[in-house]
């Protein structure tokens, strides 16, 4: 782990919900988990819609627990819940098209 000298890593938490894109630099303990790295970003504040559902986290697109400890520069990504089941979206996009002329 790479820190800044004094015990601190420096990480970014983020967001994108469908109308903007969210993202928070932080300094933070050596040692802060994904859960604790969210809390004391404050996007809970920008973005109220996260309150109310539990969402998937990862760390540069791998999935991760809320438990995980981070490193520096890590980026800790907040995923939103799929709006609908890709797979009867692609079903009802293909039922919808009139296919080639």
């Amino acid at each position: 782990m790479v820190e800044t000298g004094d015990g601190f890593i420096e990480i970014e938490v983020v967001y994108a919900s469908r109308d903007r894109q969210t993202i928070i630099p932080l300094r933070v303990p050596c040692g802060t988990d994904v859960m604790h790295a969210i809390e004391s970003s404050g996007i809970a504040v920008i973005h109220p819609e996260l309150k109310q559902v539990s969402c998937a986290v990862g760390v540069f697109g791998r999935r991760v627990t809320m438990s995980e400890q981070l490193d520096c520069n890590d980026r800790v990504e907040i995923y939103r819940p799929l709006s609908a089941d890709p797979k009867q979206a692609r079903h009802n996009r293909a039922k919808s098209s009139t296919g080639p002329a």
